[in-house]
């Protein structure tokens, strides 16, 4: 119990520090993968510095280029009208 509550402790000091803000979180001592964003109100952000947030960037870019190739494959096929 005495650990957990001081790596929320942590936690909140990390995500406090303006050092670790920029256009994105990047924090090695914060143990969440994603955390609020500075301005709860506008959602979460992803801890680049976490191994599991780290892998969120990698779903992430995976699903944008797979979107991008089959969209790019419609478009090649209906502009050529292969069937």
């Amino acid at each position: 119990m005495n650990q957990r509550m001081k790596q929320e402790e942590i936690n909140q000091q990390e995500w406090e520090n303006l050092e670790n803000w920029s256009t994105i979180f990047f924090s090695k001592r914060d143990s969440r993968a994603s955390v609020p964003k500075s301005n709860p109100k506008h959602g979460w952000a992803i801890n680049f510095a976490h191994p599991e947030g780290a892998k969120w960037i990698c779903y992430l870019m995976l699903m944008f280029f797979a979107i991008g190739f089959i969209v790019g494959f419609g478009v090649a096929f209906g502009l050529l009208q292969i069937q």
